[in-house]
């Protein structure tokens, strides 16, 4: 079955901002952690090939290494059997198959034992199950399936207060005491903490802004204001990121919600954090994109024509073997990756027409960062109404470097504003 269709559902906004006012200050780490050092993290931006050996042998590292990790399969985001189509095919894209697939993919990896845990919109009680519970306490370590993250809410925590069930418990006592927690798509975005994004499309989400709750209209920019498991604290998650273009709704989230910073992780790619819960987590990518931090502590919220804007969002996005210091907000850039010299000459970077999608800012912060002549770049929005502008410019500390796949920068400021 293709991973790729195992993607993060949408949903969405309406909130009203001031007018040129900084974004309001918020701690780094929304929430406090409960974990003690020694658990890690891989959270995966979604559409994981099968054959990504570099993401993959290291989850199983982290639980343990080849013939002794074991490895237990949740995929209660995905749809259950009775609501896919193709149940019983080789297309399925349910909760159980999901479980099976993951399950003989890992063993392919070298797990000692892989194990779907039966939780899902079929057996919520299943959480609860002294049964499960044990299972749960028998792994080294867990991976977290695409679909929808408010499935894993609903499934595995209890009541308006989210409380976690019996397995959710045992799950974080596991990550407390050293296990590894990876997830991918949705199964990603669950560890995030306060104001976990639901779903919503980039363009009426940064129209309208971000509203509480989770909705069933694809254009609401939706929130969980008690967020998702809490797993990662260090800012903001979103998923699918440059390739959907999640750039631009993230930060309307982020500038909503106060929050002054965010982590876009890119498809195929992951951020695996050490020392969770630890004052001095390691932070580090894989895989062969890249993972966006979107800094607004000097962002600068906008009108124009009374049609919300933001100034000054800086952007760096690390790629393969690059480190990041949450606690100093710093770029660690892999050594022997080779900077990018800026070519002598006339800026020929042409604006896009849809900057908003498919990677359009990657490529418009690569081409400022290969032309000296270029002061400015961006483009507009497909979308006309309204009809959003983009604009990158170097600010300080701007650099660029070569990566294997993809290229590193840091210092890139942003700015969106109605066009």
């Amino acid at each position: 079955m293709p991973l790729n269709r195992l993607l993060t559902l949408g949903v969405g906004a309406c909130t009203a901002v001031a007018l040129s006012v900084p974004v309001a200050a918020a701690p780094a780490s929304a929430a406090p952690s409960t974990h003690r050092t020694g658990g890690s993290l891989v959270l995966v931006g979604g559409a994981l090939a099968d054959d990504n050996r570099e993401i993959y042998d290291d989850i199983v590292r982290l639980a343990g290494g080849p013939g002794k990790a074991r490895i237990g399969i949740l995929t209660a985001g995905a749809p259950v059997p009775a609501e896919d189509p193709d149940a019983g095919t080789p297309d399925c894209n349910n909760s159980v198959c999901n479980g099976d697939y993951y399950v003989d993919l890992f063993k392919k990896y070298g797990v000692a034992d892989a194990q779907w845990i039966p939780i899902d919109l079929d057996h919520r009680t299943a959480a609860d199950d002294p049964a499960v519970v044990r299972q749960i306490e028998s792994m080294t370590g867990f991976f977290l399936g695409g679909g929808d993250q408010y499935r894993y809410v609903t499934t595995m925590t209890r009541g308006t207060a989210q409380r976690d069930s019996a397995a959710l418990a045992a799950v974080r006592r596991k990550l407390r005491g050293g296990a590894v927690v990876a997830g991918t798509s949705a199964g990603a975005q669950i560890m995030a903490g306060r104001d976990m994004i639901t779903g919503g499309s980039v363009d009426p989400g940064l129209r309208d802004g971000a509203k509480p709750g989770y909705f069933d209209d694809a254009d609401v920019l939706g929130y969980l204001p008690k967020g998702g498991f809490g797993f990662f604290t260090a800012g903001l998650v979103d998923t699918h990121f440059s390739r959907r273009g999640r750039e631009a709704r993230s930060i309307r989230l982020a500038a909503d919600t106060h929050h002054q910073r965010v982590f876009g992780l890119d498809e195929n790619t992951a951020l695996e954090v050490t020392g969770v819960g630890g004052g001095h987590q390691r932070l580090r990518v894989l895989g062969q994109r890249g993972v966006s931090v979107l800094d607004l502590r000097t962002a600068r919220v906008t009108s124009v024509g009374g049609v919300w804007g933001i100034e000054g969002v800086r952007w760096s996005r690390l790629t393969a073997g690059d480190s990041y210091r949450a606690d100093g907000w710093r770029v660690l850039v892999a050594p022997g990756k080779p900077p990018v010299v800026a070519a002598d000459g006339p800026c020929t970077v042409a604006p896009s027409d849809d900057v908003l999608y498919n990677y359009a800012l990657v490529g418009l912060a690569e081409g400022l960062a290969a032309q000296a002549g270029c002061a400015s770049v961006g483009g507009t929005s497909y979308e006309q109404e309204p009809q959003w502008a983009a604009e990158l410019t170097r600010g300080r500390g701007f650099a660029a470097y070569r990566g294997a796949t993809a290229t590193s920068f840091t210092g890139v400021v942003i700015g969106i504003h109605k066009a």
